[in-house]
């Protein structure tokens, strides 16, 4: 069994906790640090011409903000606790919840429901769960290269 993100899925991820890394918050109060395209990349190992795209995904989910000119870049627009890792997913690769049938391939029938159509849903919704409770303050303290990886002058 394979559980795994969308490039742009991990792309995403990966991008908000570069962000994260250089926010600062003190009691719910936000003071974002902006960072270019270029630096998230390469920070966090993302393609260039990739990132863009999925930047523009968060900033219309409300996820970052964005400040064009010399001195802009993207910062998170909410504060870390208010972020869960299923926002920034769903974000980027949209609502993920199965449309197919597990047995029979295609969509599921109105007609009635596959025999282990029960039980895939209710695994699903408890990976989204866990995904909806995991926030962004929680992981981003963990990423392990990131501290060392996003340069200095914009911590």
């Amino acid at each position: 069994m394979r559980l795994e993100l969308t490039r742009r899925g991990d792309y995403g991820v990966r991008a908000m906790v570069a962000l994260a890394m250089v926010t600062q918050e003190d009691a719910g109060a936000i003071a974002p640090r902006r960072l270019s395209v270029r630096q998230i990349a390469e920070a966090m190992g993302i393609p260039p011409a990739i990132l863009p795209s999925v930047m523009h995904h968060l900033l219309r989910a409300g996820l970052v903000q964005a400040q064009e000119g010399r001195s802009g870049g993207y910062a998170l627009a909410r504060p870390t606790t208010s972020i869960s890792l299923l926002d920034v997913i769903e974000a980027v690769e949209g609502d993920a919840r199965p449309r197919t049938c597990v047995l029979r391939g295609g969509a599921c029938r109105g007609s009635g429901h596959c025999a282990v159509h029960t039980v895939f849903v209710r695994a699903h919704e408890q990976l989204r769960g866990e995904l909806g409770r995991a926030k962004l303050a929680e992981v981003a303290p963990g990423a392990l290269t990131v501290e060392s990886a996003v340069p200095a002058d914009s911590r």
